[in-house]
């Protein structure tokens, strides 16, 4: 599973926007992304809060369409470690692969909302901010 959009606070839909990748990364749909000292996307560091979160994976020119991260929207992912404390308010880092959150709540960028419970692969949904 990735980072997909489960709701949010507004009555709006959220714009596409088409920004860079680095040559080097393999953007796919659902990443969690962060821009680079040159202004090019790249993947979303465990304890960085996302800028965008892919919208599609990246083109032949390596532009990617993406969703600005805003306070006022919640994501919905997986678990990528059991965590039996977990619960609502708990803050998670984002795991390696930029597409799950992690049951590491030191350093935790991604406000857990809801989750349908702790094991690994469970469901959970986040807000960054």
């Amino acid at each position: 599973m990735a980072f997909m959009m489960q709701s949010m606070d507004v009555g709006q839909t959220p714009p596409l926007e088409y920004r860079q990748a680095a040559a080097e990364e393999t953007v796919v749909l659902g990443e969690a992304l962060v821009t680079n000292a040159a202004g090019l996307l790249t993947k979303c560091g465990a304890t960085a809060k996302p800028e965008y979160v892919a919208a599609g994976p990246q083109d032949e020119q390596d532009m990617v369409p993406v969703v600005r991260v805003q306070d006022y929207q919640v994501w919905r992912t997986q678990l990528s470690a059991a965590g039996a404390d977990l619960k609502p308010g708990s803050k998670v880092t984002l795991d390696a692969d930029g597409l799950r959150v992690t049951a590491t709540t030191e350093s935790g960028v991604a406000s857990i909302v809801a989750l349908e419970g702790t094991a690994e692969g469970e469901s959970v949904r986040v807000r960054f901010g």
